[in-house]
């Protein structure tokens, strides 16, 4: 992959004698989406506010666009930028007027800068209209267009889609995709929708207890793990024959599940046949990354 954007290594942290976070390693490459995952309490909000300076780690490096937080914190942070749950934003202001406040705050930007970011989140129509006038899908886009101002390598964004209906949740989808293959960012994306860190993410970490349980890219992580759903009677009969071809589970709706295997799978369902079993239904079930999730984490709910 390409030029490593921003690097954590070993980072810890400890909050009187519990530690928090016990040795979180990770990279971000250039042009990726790369999705942070952990349940409620597992360390994920604690890592993303030493990311971006609200906490200091208590060991371990962070370096953003080659830049050591700890030790040049204005330049690292030059190179981020981020939204920590939700946009802070001015309502009685106009988007611009709220672009103009924040872009005041750092150095050399301009209103071309700014016309520039309105653009890229598609708010150019409205964004002499005053905030809180947007929709919450509008203002998470403001949010971000504040967030890109500085021209950062890094995008951090925290729930992204929390309060969005469907269709806002989609067009967040599209936009971030966007931001990462055609503005070139490294986008890390914390969030508690599993089924939109697998349409949106090109890898993923699964963050449990405080430590970093898994890695890959999403392909990866859900490979071998296609199912096929059997709905069979008499069932035990179904089971006994199935179980001399391949592993088997029962699922409560009295179903079985069994691996996808395409060039066996025909002559499976024809053996059930021979031996007098009737075959209702047979499903292909695509992986999900919720049952892996809930595995690796031993049940724990995401949050």
């Amino acid at each position: 992959m390409g030029i490593t954007t921003l690097s954590v290594q070993n980072l810890k942290k400890t909050i009187g004698k519990k530690e928090i976070i016990k040795g979180i390693s990770f990279e971000l490459k250039e042009s990726e989406v790369f999705g942070f995952l952990g349940p409620n309490g597992a360390g994920k909000t604690t890592t993303i506010r030493m990311l971006v300076g609200l906490i200091k780690p208590t060991s371990g490096t962070i370096e953003i666009g080659g830049y050591n937080v700890q030790t040049d914190f204005t330049n690292a942070l030059k190179h981020l930028g981020c939204i920590v749950e939700n946009p802070e934003l001015y309502p009685y202001l106009t988007g611009w007027d709220n672009l103009l406040h924040f872009s005041r705050m750092l150095e050399g930007i301009g209103e071309e800068r700014m016309k520039e970011v309105a653009e890229l989140v598609g708010l150019t129509s409205r964004i002499h209209d005053k905030v809180k006038t947007y929709s919450l899908g509008m203002r998470q886009r403001l949010g971000i267009a504040q967030a890109l101002l500085g021209r950062p390598k890094v995008l951090i964004l925290d729930e992204p889609t929390n309060g969005l209906d469907p269709a806002g949740i989609r067009e967040m989808r599209e936009f971030i995709r966007y931001l990462a293959e055609k503005e070139g960012l490294s986008v890390l994306v914390s969030s508690h929708l599993l089924s939109e860190i697998q349409l949106l993410c090109d890898r993923v970490a699964i963050i449990s207890k405080g430590q970093v349980i898994r890695i890959d890219t999403v392909a990866n992580l859900l490979a071998n793990r296609e199912r096929v759903e059997w709905q069979v009677q008499p069932i035990e009969k179904g089971k006994q024959i199935l179980q001399g071809f391949t592993r088997i589970e029962e699922t409560e709706e009295g179903t079985i599940l069994t691996e996808y295997n395409r060039e066996k799978i025909a002559s499976w369902n024809k053996s059930l046949v021979q031996a007098g079993i009737e075959v209702t239904e047979m499903n292909r079930k695509l992986p999900v990354l919720e049952e892996l999730f809930l595995e690796l984490t031993g049940g724990d709910k995401i949050g």
